[in-house]
């Protein structure tokens, strides 16, 4: 659909609708936000700048006034969606990178996770709400309101979902085992009734709600990590996107995907937005542009089909029917993720894999210790954190040569 929203000159970390559809704001590792018209790519304004670090996670407001964001520099910061201007101070929200902001669906509260916890906020006030909500023992990469407010889901990569009351910041049962490796995205349906989730181990999840029981078998079809899931605003579809450089849609009744998956993309998707009508898809890659696509489907078939429940069949498993007054479930990049792609000078797609070996053109580099796979800082800076949260180490690629180029280093 149209010319790639060129502007940012970093790869774009976190993208998201309006509740309108109108307007699109995308963050990105060069440390700024921006704005776009939906309908023809066009910058509004200026960047938004205030961030000392990589922007990794933004959300509009639901009613489009407000743009939320979180960065690696360990702050959050509230903007004025048509001035472009900051409101108020940034917040130092956490002692580590904020990794993923959603605004509540009245747009009053505000969440944000960084390393283990998640903190509940009062938008107006810039004061935190209770304590952080504590149980995950990995990272929290991903989190999202329910439609009505009342409850919190999170992913880690400990590889388990978990519920919290947002009242009272207290967990609801025990964690959502099923993935085999990290939860990169979460996200409600529109009625609030089941939860969607995308892993490092390829497959996308249903969970209900109420039980925390997996509904059917995982959804397969990406052949690398999913790094982004959501509902479509009726709940009939989800969207996901994965390392593989491919979006895929699914019947979320049947768990299939119809047609084939969306491909052309040149690099990994990072994150991804489905438009109210789900028929445009916005993305970001790692890339320094923003997409929008077609999704090729106009209506999945109305026809009945045996739908995905849970063992007992619970109806709570069932489509819901569409909520127009809900903010979009914007998904969240995964800034540090276990399969990370980067190119060191000189070398064809360079990776991180899951045993922890550094490879480039079918040669290995070197490995990295399991505590310390945690990601990219950019396409050349590898990151690696110490025991300690509050420091890391850094590597820096960018002047990187191995093999007989090696001598080029020295002077």
């Amino acid at each position: 659909m149209g010319e790639p929203f060129r502007g940012h000159t970093g790869s774009v970390q976190s993208v998201s609708f309006s509740a309108d559809d109108g307007r699109i704001v995308s963050g990105s590792v060069d440390k700024t936000i921006r704005l776009w018209d939906a309908e023809t790519g066009q910058s509004l304004g200026e960047p938004l700048r205030g961030h000392a670090h990589s922007v990794l996670s933004v959300s509009f407001s639901p009613d489009g006034r407000r743009i939320l964001s979180g960065s690696f520099d360990k702050t959050i910061r509230l903007w004025d969606a048509d001035t472009c201007l900051p409101v108020g101070d940034s917040l130092q929200a956490h002692t580590c990178r904020v990794q993923a902001v959603s605004f509540s669906p009245n747009g009053r509260h505000v969440i944000t996770a960084s390393w283990l916890t998640i903190q509940l906020w009062d938008i107006e006030t810039g004061q935190a709400l209770g304590e952080p909500l504590q149980g995950h023992t990995d990272f929290v990469l991903s989190i999202s309101f329910s439609p009505d407010g009342r409850r919190i889901v999170s992913g880690s990569s400990d590889k388990t979902i978990r519920l919290w009351d947002a009242e009272t910041g207290h967990s609801l049962g025990g964690p959502l085992r099923g993935h085999t490796n990290w939860v990169l995205s979460v996200s409600f349906s529109p009625d609030g009734r089941r939860i969607v989730s995308g892993s490092s181990d390829h497959t996308v999840r249903l969970w209900d709600t109420e039980t925390g029981q997996s509904l059917g078998e995982p959804l397969r079809g990406h052949t690398g990590h999913v790094q982004c899931v959501s509902f479509s605003p009726d709940g009939r579809r989800i969207v996901s996107g994965s390392v593989d450089k491919t979006i895929r849609l699914w019947d979320a009744e049947t768990g299939q995907s119809p047609g084939e998956p969306l491909q052309g993309h040149t690099h990994y998707v990072q994150s991804a937005s489905l438009s109210l009508d789900a028929r445009r898809i916005l993305f970001g890659s790692e890339s320094t542009a923003t997409r929008l696509q077609d999704t090729g489907i106009s209506q999945i078939s109305d026809q009945q089909s045996p739908p995905i429940t849970n063992p007992s069949n619970n109806p709570s498993s069932q489509a819901p029917s569409p909520q127009t007054n809900q903010p979009h479930n914007s998904i969240h990049s995964l800034h540090f993720r276990p399969g990370p792609h980067f190119s060191p000078p000189g070398f064809d797609d360079c990776k991180l894999s899951e045993e922890g070996w550094v490879s480039s053109s079918d040669r290995l580099l070197y490995w990295v210790p399991p505590n310390n796979r945690h990601g990219l800082q950019s396409s050349h800076v590898l990151t690696i954190p110490t025991n300690s949260h509050l420091r890391s180490t850094w590597i820096d690629f960018s002047n990187f040569c191995c093999g007989t180029d090696w001598t080029r280093c020295r002077k």
